[in-house]
């Protein structure tokens, strides 16, 4: 995803929004929950290669030393793998990636990550099983989603890689920065390019409804 793309961050945006409108709401509920959320729009079959880029796209996360403040600038990110290629219909694929506890939000933030391996990662569950006290919930760092035809499904990115995608967050800042400094320092505000992205988290998930004793953990 190109720093300065309109298009690309109005299909971050647009798949973020459909977090709120899921016919069950288990997304809503999960991503109440989630201290940050990593959105990777328009992934295609056809794109992928073996160790080529599955897609790009934003993470951002709550403010504030426990996760409890507003949603931060949004870093850009990058999906790598061999492996969900086939798990693709040849329809256009957004993923969602909810991180659900400090540990694997640090670990996202700090370094690349490969998931199930640097950080616990699951299939994001669906209905009943998605509720905040089920054992899959408790215990994965990272639950991930696809989205294809408007539809949610969970879908298992263990073995793929999500690292800070430092070109392009380059260009988009005007200057090298970390992840962890966009995200979690703040030493940045919130680009133009990526207000509707912030603004709709802001809005409809505003407060951080973990248990405030894991926040510190």
């Amino acid at each position: 995803m190109k720093a300065g793309n309109k298009s690309a961050w109005k299909r971050v945006a647009r798949s973020s929004r459909t977090l709120w409108i899921s016919p069950t709401g288990f997304l809503r509920n999960l991503l109440n929950k989630a201290e940050c959320v990593i959105v990777i729009p328009t992934v295609l079959k056809f794109a992928i290669g073996v160790g080529g880029d599955f897609g790009r796209g934003a993470i951002s996360c709550r403010t504030g030393q426990h996760f409890t403040g507003h949603w931060s600038a949004p870093a850009l990110f990058a999906l790598e793998g061999a492996n969900i290629g086939f798990q693709l219909g040849g329809e256009a694929t957004d993923f969602v990636l909810l991180v659900m506890n400090p540990k694997g939000a640090n670990s996202i933030l700090g370094s690349k990550v490969k998931l199930g391996a640097d950080a616990s990662a699951a299939a994001g569950p669906k209905g009943r099983a998605a509720a905040a006290d089920t054992d899959i919930v408790m215990k994965a760092e990272v639950l991930s989603y696809s989205r294809s035809r408007g539809l949610f499904a969970g879908i298992s990115l263990e073995g793929s890689t999500l690292r800070s995608d430092g070109s392009a967050n380059k260009k988009l800042y005007g200057r090298s920065l970390s992840a962890k400094e966009i995200v979690r320092e703040g030493k940045v505000g919130v680009p133009a390019s990526g207000r509707e992205l912030v603004s709709l988290l802001d809005k409809k998930s505003p407060k951080n409804e973990s248990d405030p004793v894991s926040l510190k953990e």
